[in-house]
């Protein structure tokens, strides 16, 4: 039987009704008609309802009140509290219809403008100066939540613990990491037209770059090197910018100034034919006698660049055929003659590049803030005060950032479906996502949104989530995808079961696997579960996985934060590392990982026998999503002396995991792969040898999760892409060294959070080891590396030759995450 509540009525006292109302039909309150409150936990007492036939009869311990769940001050009711009974404690307990609290103790009352049913999202109501996140870690009056609360389960009772769990994320596996209270966040919430403001300027500052590049340097302004510096910048800024620097010292960017040395005079790439060789070093020595011409130099430079010019100029004409190796060869010792004086020729006018960057990002920041803040102003909302007391010094479990400054009412977005995609289009502009997305971002609302209830903001805040990363990523195909690129479900899986793995330091919404994790953007991250950027979480125990965007500078930061949270606790604290094995030369951070005295275990997957999840892949068909590493990647276990007792990292769990990381075979393997070992352990006091590339993948079949090679004219796009095709013109210079080329990185994002490109170890069997200054990473399938060299043995014939002469020059591609 069905039990039914009754209207209370103020002016009788809260009387009972004199008879029940007829079903289907209401009976209004002559004063005020509150709205009913379904019970969220037991049904209502059976003292104070009908039911057809005769009357149960109440517990003794049940309250006798003709109205229980409305027996409280009017002020309670306005606020939205209701009172009910728990079967389970067998007392009283108060729930709040609005924020979904509830309570053990009475609620205070509320203040003039507290909450009530004309403004449920309590936006009116003046921030407490407390410092953890509302309903949670502090609950008004010190009063102790149910357990429901204590738990983490925001949700209303009918909620279905089944969605917790989808095809790439598991939010059912709580956090076990722990943290001291921090301040909330005090930046602006974002807003539709804010990020329509910032993707403007950001791509009108992109196209200053390439502005710049060009009228100075003579040169295209290297692909990625935008998202790089913004990378880079972001680690030492100390602006009130989530993603554009606007108070960084020193203000020439170290990456930025490599990347854009590296290309003058001309930028190299790895050809493919003898005949693209003999012109790309013939360009060379032209483009470097022409630019010694037109700089102020030193008389020995412009000696020392004339006799190497016009050396190899004689070299050219009297050797009209020779190999791609001895070209490459000639080339290296061209540039190692040259580069330094070219460099020292150039060095001011790049610097200067440099800084007008840093100081157009400035401007942009000042406008995007004055802005914003003269938006919230029309909604009564000001800019907070200082907080007057530091956070207490306790430990408690990890929570998102909690947003300080509240959020007004945004606009309406509008949505609809097209097949699997949604579109979300507000004033023109459309962003797309994977319904499967949709709804993963959707349980990531409901799981940590606190100001918005009944989630009319979610739309809003969800397009200004895409339109964030878009503008991070840059419009271009395959543009910054790689600065997400994640490991994949059955990795995470394995991370879990073997090492109680339960929290991501590089992630996103887009890509995260559990409800924890740490992101680039904590203005638009939070709502969604985001415990902000990584280098500003300290936390005190727990087990992470830390896959960051591979760039040097943030690498090399992230390794130093991790020993400083390391030796800072004695609490069990454990990170397991994946960066790229960059070895020719080593990367700062795998150096500082190798002699860290917290490294417990390191092993190495080997290069094109394991995978990452597209940093696109809320936007990419589902052949899209995973995608051959062309790289090695190692694994670092960093772990306290806690840490390692409760984690240990032993043989059978790296094995397990190792396995974890095997791809789907979409070939049987030939019997020379079987022969490949799919991971290898490290000897700390040595270095890593080379192994040979896993012959399984000369098969045509199984190209599709390839690489390939993409022309500078990009005539002809193969069937399917991978990530080493993303940026095909250059790769970015080493660190410390100007001839070296790699990839760097956001956060992550995420990331898995976020990362730009990577640079993969050279092996024998594809490349030739020219230089430091021609060191690219290149994807090239089976049948494209029989075809270069058959090209290169039958060189001499004469229709060959022609053949060569006239085809076009292609880029060497470089290889993203």
């Amino acid at each position: 039987m069905s039990t039914q509540h009754q209207t209370p009525d103020r002016k009788k006292n809260f009387a009972p009704l004199l008879s029940s109302p007829q079903v289907g039909h209401s009976m209004p309150n002559p004063i005020m008609q509150q709205p009913k409150t379904p019970i969220p936990q037991s049904p209502a007492p059976a003292n104070h309802s009908f039911r057809q036939g005769s009357m149960s009869t109440p517990s003794p311990q049940m309250p006798q009140s003709p109205d229980p769940v409305h027996d409280l001050p009017p002020e309670l009711l306005e606020a939205g509290w209701r009172q009910f009974w728990s079967k389970r404690e067998g007392r009283n307990y108060y729930f709040n219809k609005f924020s979904k609290q509830s309570l053990w103790e009475m609620p205070p009352m509320p203040g003039e403008r507290g909450a009530s049913r004309h403004d449920p999202l309590g936006i009116q109501i003046d921030p407490r100066p407390g410092h953890g996140p509302p309903n949670i870690t502090s609950p008004p009056g010190g009063l102790v939540p149910r357990r429901q609360s204590i738990e983490e389960s925001p949700l209303s009772p009918t909620f279905k613990q089944a969605d917790l769990r989808g095809p790439f994320w598991d939010f059912s596996i709580n956090t076990n990491v722990m943290m001291f209270e921090r301040y909330p966040s005090v930046l602006p919430p974002p807003h539709n037209d804010i990020e329509l403001m910032r993707g403007s300027l950001v791509q009108k500052l992109r196209f200053q770059y390439s502005e710049l590049c060009y009228q100075r340097e003579g040169i295209q302004a290297p692909k990625e090197s935008f998202n790089r510096w913004l990378l880079e910048r972001k680690v030492i800024d100390k602006g009130q910018d989530p993603m554009l620097p606007s108070d960084c010292k020193p203000e020439v960017s170290p990456s930025m100034k490599r990347e854009i040395m590296s290309d003058i005079p001309i930028r190299l790439y790895r050809p493919k034919l003898y005949g693209e060789a003999r012109k790309l070093l013939y360009r060379y020595a032209e483009a470097a006698k022409k630019l010694i011409e037109s700089r102020k130099a030193s008389s020995e430079s412009r000696k020392i660049i004339k006799w190497n010019v016009d050396e190899m100029f004689r070299w050219l004409r009297t050797q009209p055929c020779c190999s791609i190796d001895e070209y490459m060869k000639r080339l290296a010792h061209l540039k190692e003659q040259c580069g330094p004086h070219l460099n020292s020729a150039v060095q001011s006018s790049v610097e200067g590049i440099c800084s007008k960057m840093c100081s157009m990002s400035s401007e942009i920041v000042k406008k995007l803030r004055a802005k914003h803040w003269e938006l919230l102003k029309e909604h009564q909302i000001e800019e907070p005060a200082p907080f007057p007391r530091a956070p207490a010094d306790r430990k408690m479990p990890c929570y998102p950032v909690y947003d300080y400054v509240p959020s007004p009412r945004l606009p309406t977005v509008d949505i609809h479906e097209e097949g699997s995609t949604t579109c979300l289009r507000y004033k023109g502009e459309m962003m797309k996502l994977n319904t499967a997305h949709l709804k993963k971002l959707e349980m990531l609302y409901r799981l940590h949104c606190r100001d918005d209830a009944v989630r009319q903001n979610f739309l809003p805040r969800v397009w200004c989530l895409l339109r964030r990363y878009q503008t991070l990523f840059g419009v271009g195909r395959y543009e910054g995808h790689g600065l997400q690129g994640a490991l994949p479900v059955a990795v995470f899986k394995s991370l879990n079961d073997n090492f109680g793995v339960t929290f991501e330091c590089f992630a996103s919404p887009l890509n995260c696997y559990f409800k924890q994790y740490c992101s680039a953007f904590a203005d638009t991250d939070c709502y969604f579960g985001s415990r902000g950027p990584i280098l500003d979480f300290n936390p005190v125990s727990g087990s992470f996985e830390a896959n960051p965007p591979f760039g040097e500078e943030l690498m090399e930061s992230m390794v130093a934060h991790f020993e400083r949270l390391l030796a800072g606790t004695c609490d069990p604290l454990s990170f397991i590392v994946f960066i790229p094995e960059w070895r020719n030369p080593p990367t700062a951070a795998l150096v500082n990982m190798e002699k860290s005295r917290f490294k417990r275990k390191q092993t190495t997957v080997t290069a094109f026998e394991h995978e990452y999840r597209s940093g696109a892949q809320h936007s990419c068909a589902d052949n899209e999503v995973y995608y051959r590493a062309v790289h090695g990647t190692a694994i670092f276990f960093l772990q306290n002396d806690a840490g390692y007792k409760l984690w240990p990292p032993t043989d059978e769990k790296i094995k397990s995991l190792m396995e974890a990381y095997q791809p789907e075979q979409t070939t049987p393997p030939t019997p020379s792969a079987s022969k490949v070992s799919n991971h290898k352990e490290v000897d700390t006091e040595g270095e890593t040898p080379k192994k040979k590339i896993d012959a399984s993948l000369s098969s045509p079949t199984s190209s599709l999760k390839r690489t390939f090679s993409e022309s500078e004219s990009d005539a002809q796009p193969p069937l399917k892409r991978t990530f080493s095709e993303f940026e095909s013109d250059t790769q970015p210079p080493l660190k410390g060294h100007a001839d070296d080329h790699l990839s760097a990185s956001v956060t992550s994002p995420t990331g898995n959070g976020g990362s730009p490109l990577k640079r993969s170890k050279l092996t024998e069997d594809l490349y030739f080891d020219i230089s430091p200054a021609l060191r690219h990473t290149h994807g090239m399938t089976k049948l494209e590396v029989d075809r270069s060299r058959s090209e290169q043995r039958h060189g001499s014939d004469g229709d060959r030759k022609k053949e060569h002469a006239t085809s076009s020059l292609s880029d060497t591609p470089r290889i993203v995450k």
